[in-house]
């Protein structure tokens, strides 16, 4: 078993994950925006008397707030599909959006992390209520190196802007977890990518199974994000959870998660993937409905 235990929500069908999933997004988009999960997560009005103060003394940017959130592809975003497009309490327009990793391809392609995303859920958004959306530079897909060096370089003008920061640290990061254990696509035993400790975005070639170039965060942007949550589902996940949970010396990459960024991970996973997987399951108690 692993030595720091993650939280995990099971699930009798996907139907279930998709609705706790949602829960859980806008529980911390409203903790992030405006410092509880209160349901009556309106516009909070610009100046009080606590705000106020804090700006005075601590003279602290007054910029709004913006909720900073990154995705992954794949089976994903037909969750975030099922589970957010029905809510009115989302508040897109104060969303930052930027991916965890991108197959570099055309957006048009099936294959594309932004193109799914902007096809199963931006395109479907009121033109007034879009999220500000940072994905990789196209005309870069040729060129997986500069294509990292130039999403880092969004990433670090989004988060740093003038000032000297480490790491980028997300409010919430969502991944999925393939069949073969690769998270974003940070793979199993492939090439330096698991072991790189400076790089924010980094390119990744010859991956194993899917489009062979693409680019990824790195584990310790993926481990200082705020929350980490993994989305999981089906039968077919049930081996490689197994393996996560109980074999964590095996090295694959959740399992480097669950440890590095501790309580700050979340699983929200299915019966189906938790098939003869020895761990403490949790009831999901939603939060803002």
């Amino acid at each position: 078993m692993t030595t720091t235990v993650p939280i995990i929500y099971s699930f009798k069908e996907l139907n279930g994950v998709a609705e706790a999933v949602s829960d859980h997004i806008v529980a911390t988009q409203n903790r992030t925006l405006f410092g509880d999960i209160r349901k009556d997560s309106g516009d909070v009005p610009a100046t009080n008397e606590s705000t106020t103060k804090v700006t005075t003394k601590k003279k602290k940017d007054t910029r709004p707030k913006r909720f900073k959130i990154a995705l992954s592809g794949g089976s994903l975003i037909q969750v975030l599909n099922e589970g957010l497009l029905k809510r009115e309490d989302v508040l897109w327009d104060k969303w930052d959006v930027y991916f965890a990793d991108e197959r570099l391809v055309p957006f048009d392609s099936p294959e594309s992390n932004y193109g799914l995303a902007k096809r199963k859920l931006f395109d479907l958004l009121p033109e007034d209520k879009k999220p500000t959306i940072y994905h990789v530079d196209e005309s870069l897909i040729n060129d997986p190196q500069e294509c990292a060096d130039s999403y880092e370089k969004t990433l670090i003008k989004g988060f740093a802007n003038k000032d000297s920061v480490k790491l980028p640290m997300f409010d919430l990061l969502l991944l999925g977890c393939a069949p073969d254990g690769h998270i974003a696509s940070l793979f199993p035993n492939h090439g330096e990518t698991l072991r790189e400790k400076y790089a924010w975005v980094v390119p990744v070639e010859n991956a194993p199974v899917g489009p062979k170039t693409r680019i990824t965060l790195t584990i310790p942007v993926i481990c200082h994000s705020h929350q980490v949550t993994f989305v999981v589902e089906g039968a077919v996940k049930a081996p490689v959870l197994k393996t996560i949970m109980e074999r964590p010396e095996k090295g694959l990459p959740s399992s480097i998660v669950n440890e590095g960024a501790a309580s700050r991970v979340a699983w929200f996973v299915d019966d189906e993937a938790l098939n003869d997987v020895s761990v403490t399951k949790k009831k999901y108690k939603f939060l803002v409905e």
